[in-house]
């Protein structure tokens, strides 16, 4: 009996001695654009990935100001995507100390049109970041949690294909157009998602950047682009 309790009590002060691991934020480097992915269980991964990767690839491209992406979530732990991949978030919007958002994506996820539009805390989150950033950018359903927020109030809009009717029954008073892949109406941005994301990630660039860079990125990852053979609209 006094042996394990020595062992017990062994076990006991190497774990009170192990100190606990301290979270690691992503560099983000001065003078680039900080972006955001709005991140939660059952994130479409094509609506993530696809800006995700246009604007990585800034960073490597001369004499631009480039993009720091990272994700925000409201938990530290992985997030499980609709397809199943677990991505750990950069940082927890709840109680992490964020840095200024420039621009902020919203990824389609699963429960974008129920109850993803009942958490209070994260339309809150989605309300203070549109009060500084330069833009604010949905893909397929991510259009739902603006239209939640109110950001998109006097604003023309798109979202996914099949579920423009249901967003304009849910939200009468928002003009949400049909036949185009992507809107842009001052500071958003909203797209019918899938693979269209690559599309109205493109323009962003292209809107910062040029036309040059902006295909420099796109042949960078095997994507034939011209923002004139894309459906889309610009309002102002």
């Amino acid at each position: 009996m006094k042996n394990w309790t020595i062992l017990f009590l062994s076990i006991l002060m190497v774990s009170c001695s192990t100190p606990s691991k301290e979270k690691v934020f992503p560099e983000l480097k001065e003078g680039r654009y900080n972006v955001a992915f709005l991140i939660m269980d059952g994130t479409f991964n094509t609506e993530l990935t696809a800006p995700f990767d246009i604007f990585q690839h800034t960073i490597f491209r001369d004499s631009i100001k480039a993009m720091n992406v990272f994700t925000v979530a409201n938990t530290d732990e992985p997030i499980t995507t609709f397809e199943g991949m677990k991505i750990i978030p950069d940082f927890n919007y709840l109680k992490d100390s964020l840095p200024k958002i420039d621009i902020l994506v919203v990824p389609s996820a699963e429960h974008h049109l129920d109850t993803d539009l009942k958490d209070e805390k994260m339309i809150s989150f989605v309300q203070k970041v549109d009060k500084e950033a330069q833009f604010i950018t949905s893909h397929c359903d991510g259009a739902f949690v603006l239209a939640k927020a109110g950001v998109l109030n006097g604003k023309v809009s798109t979202t996914f294909p099949s579920d423009i009717d249901k967003m304009r029954t849910m939200f009468p008073n928002l003009d949400i157009k049909k036949e185009v892949l992507f809107v842009h109406d001052g500071k958003y941005i909203t797209s019918a998602g899938g693979a269209k994301s690559f599309e109205a990630a493109l323009y962003l660039c292209e809107f910062l950047y040029g036309k040059e860079i902006t295909q420099s990125l796109a042949g960078g990852l095997v994507i034939d682009w011209d923002v004139n053979t894309v459906p889309h609209l610009i309002v102002k």
